[in-house]
């Protein structure tokens, strides 16, 4: 997704912006997976992060992920946004259920 689209829409307090990655098409062993047949893909990369939420003390309290970071999500749940003709999803911060290191 562009930058310019992102000046479009931001997520607010503990709501994280992420794009599903592609689900697989073809098996290691070379072997061409239907569609119907396709698992519900789980991973994605987080195009945008909100400010946080504010607790109860009054702070503010950061989203737990950053851009960029890849992100497992729980199977179902999320808000379907369409942003120039890309699908996203958004996502609280405590939905996510962990992310993955390099």
């Amino acid at each position: 997704m562009e930058k310019n689209s992102f000046r479009k829409f931001l997520p607010l307090f503990d709501r994280v912006l992420v794009e599903r990655c592609a689900a697989e098409t073809v098996t290691k062993g070379g072997i061409m997976i239907p569609e119907k047949a396709q698992g519900k893909v789980l991973q994605a990369t987080v195009v945008a992060v909100g400010s946080g939420a504010r607790g109860k003390d009054g702070e503010i309290h950061p989203v737990s992920v950053k851009v960029g970071e890849k992100v497992l999500l729980p199977e179902y749940g999320g808000t379907k946004i369409v942003l120039e003709d890309k699908d996203y999803y958004l996502f609280r911060d405590g939905d996510i259920l962990g992310k993955y290191l390099d």
